[in-house]
């Protein structure tokens, strides 16, 4: 399975519920689980900065990566950004082919 990084920053209506914040994202969660049940989460952050949440996950392909990302814009994220990640060791190695 591949590695992908999420980068999701929440709409405006979305942010001013803070009090929900823990709700909306189990009910995200959840949804994803439902729906692309070969997803498995390795970490989740909340950020400061321009986006609001990093999520890295691994998923068998761009396809799946594509549906996380469209069950959270569903969700209240204004936007999503699904990011594909390479071990750094396997870099590495492919730097070397080069």
């Amino acid at each position: 399975m591949a590695t992908y990084i999420l980068l999701t920053k929440l709409s405006p209506e979305v942010s001013k519920q803070m009090k929900d914040r823990a709700q909306i994202g189990r009910a995200w969660l959840e949804q994803v689980k439902s729906k692309c049940p070969e997803v498995k989460f390795l970490s989740h952050y909340a950020l400061l900065g321009d986006y609001d949440f990093l999520d890295i996950y691994e998923a068998p392909g761009e396809e799946t990566a594509a549906k996380v990302s469209m069950i959270g814009l569903q969700n209240g994220a204004f936007e999503a950004k699904s990011l594909t990640a390479i071990p750094y060791r396997r870099f590495l190695e492919l730097s070397e082919e080069i």
